[in-house]
């Protein structure tokens, strides 16, 4: 059954590099949700916990900690990009 699941964290997994993709060459925070990355970053942490305590140390576990890495590389350049956004509304070059 572990393979449903495999399925289901790659679909997900396949749309986290390009939403990094799109931070990193759009430089901006637009269309981003900091809750919803926060939300996405407790669930994989809540899955890889779940895979731990169970003793389901498998093939599913490397996709949960890929994803966790593609989605906290999001989140650091959220920070980056509205550090960025702001230092800009300040200089007002708008």
């Amino acid at each position: 059954m572990q393979i449903f699941e495999f399925i289901m964290l790659a679909c997900f997994g396949l749309s986290w590099p390009i939403s990094v993709y799109k931070s990193i060459k759009s430089k901006s925070t637009q269309g981003k949700s900091i809750v919803f990355i926060i939300a996405i970053i407790i669930g994989y942490i809540s899955g890889i916990i779940g895979k731990i305590v169970n003793h389901q140390l498998t093939y599913v576990l490397i996709i949960y900690c890929f994803n966790l890495i593609v989605v906290s590389v999001d989140l650091v350049l959220f920070f980056i990009n509205r550090k960025n956004e702001k230092k800009i509304l300040e200089k007002g070059d708008i």
